[in-house]
């Protein structure tokens, strides 16, 4: 059987994301307005988007109540 390649990150996946927006942002500026600008417009929303979703997945949420817990 073959073994997983594994990578190590050095940045968390909120951090890669908010950089890879930064990334689509910049390039877009770089263009003149149209279809391109639009495209990496978008995937700079995308990735905005995917880091707040990432954000709110990770926090912990409402806790249960003392009453619900297990003694």
């Amino acid at each position: 059987m073959q073994k997983r390649r594994r990578i190590k990150h050095e940045k968390s996946f909120g951090e890669r994301l908010a950089e890879e927006a930064n990334r689509f942002r910049e390039a877009a500026e770089a263009l003149p307005p149209g279809t391109a600008q639009e495209l990496l417009l978008r995937r700079a929303r995308q990735a905005e988007h995917a880091a707040r979703l990432n954000e709110w997945l990770k926090s912990p949420g409402p806790q249960p109540s003392k009453r619900d817990r297990c003694a």
